[in-house]
């Protein structure tokens, strides 16, 4: 086998997309695991990482931005930071490759501004202090990291922006977007795609791995509903100071080892390929 991967988070969003792609690659020898290794216990992760002895771990496993509230700071430390700490060690001992995923939650700028992978992180809320934490120790753990980092990530299942738009289609709901958000949509199959390209790279380092061009949510949401043809007026534009996130994928472009597409290219090809489902 050329590469035993190992995939955390494996029923989520991105985790289900990559687990799909790579048992159609019979090089790999692929585990996925999710609740059945909790990867805040060190002694569980251990275990594991001696059973399945992976040359490479690709850590999807996060508590999502919904979850990650001012007085649930504990679980969200625990999942986003210890978690990606204790998956770190192991791929370290194993002298493995850990592919770390991030977020754009990372950032946080009162104007619309694209931050690069140099540019300093400047988290505000819980989730984006405990993703940058879980950066910071995969970094220290291990020199055989990629930390990528993408934006606004929809997928298969229920609990993203893409779904919850499409069920207020369905039910000819108006709702409230905002209008100050800003950033850049992208699927989770594109994010998949890119990442499948860093398991036989050489490449190490942060990686930002968003789609390219931007919008706002309001924008979003209106692309969405005029794609899947329903009616546009549902989204209800809701003003407020300008919270950008808006990443530059400045790595891919140096080293050219993958391009995104547009992000209304991504989603229209995302609906199509997803139709009936």
């Amino acid at each position: 086998m050329k590469n035993s991967i190992w995939v955390t988070g494996a029923s989520g969003r991105i985790g289900s997309e990559l687990i799909k792609r790579l048992k159609k690659n019979t090089d790999y020898r692929v585990v996925g695991t999710d609740l059945d290794v909790d990867i805040t216990d060190s002694a569980s992760v251990e275990a594991a990482g001696d059973i399945y002895r992976p040359t490479v771990i690709i850590n999807c496993c996060s508590l999502s931005a919904s979850r990650c509230f001012e007085d649930n700071i504990v679980e969200a430390f625990k999942v986003n930071a210890l978690g990606a700490r204790n998956l770190a060690k192991v791929s370290r001992k194993l002298n493995a490759k850990i592919i770390h995923l991030s977020t754009d939650d990372v950032f946080a700028c009162p104007e619309v501004k694209r931050m690069t992978e140099y540019d300093t992180p400047n988290p505000i809320s819980v989730y984006g202090k405990s993703k940058l934490a879980g950066e910071q120790y995969v970094r220290e753990l291990n020199p055989k990291h990629v930390i990528v980092r993408s934006s606004w990530v929809y997928g298969a299942g229920d609990n993203h922006f893409l779904a919850y738009v499409e069920d207020k289609a369905k039910k000819g709901e108006s709702f409230e977007v905002p209008t100050y958000k800003i950033s850049t949509p992208t699927s989770a199959n594109t994010l998949a795609d890119f990442i499948l390209t860093l398991i036989d790279s050489s490449e190490y380092g942060v990686f930002h791995a968003s789609c390219e061009g931007c919008c706002t949510r309001y924008e979003f949401a209106k692309e969405i509903l005029s794609t899947i043809g329903a009616d546009t007026s549902l989204a209800v534009p809701v003003d407020g100071e300008t919270d950008s996130t808006l990443l530059e994928n400045l790595m891919l472009k140096m080293t050219e080892i993958y391009e995104m597409p547009d992000w209304k290219d991504d989603l229209h090809n995302f609906i199509a390929d997803n139709k009936g489902e």
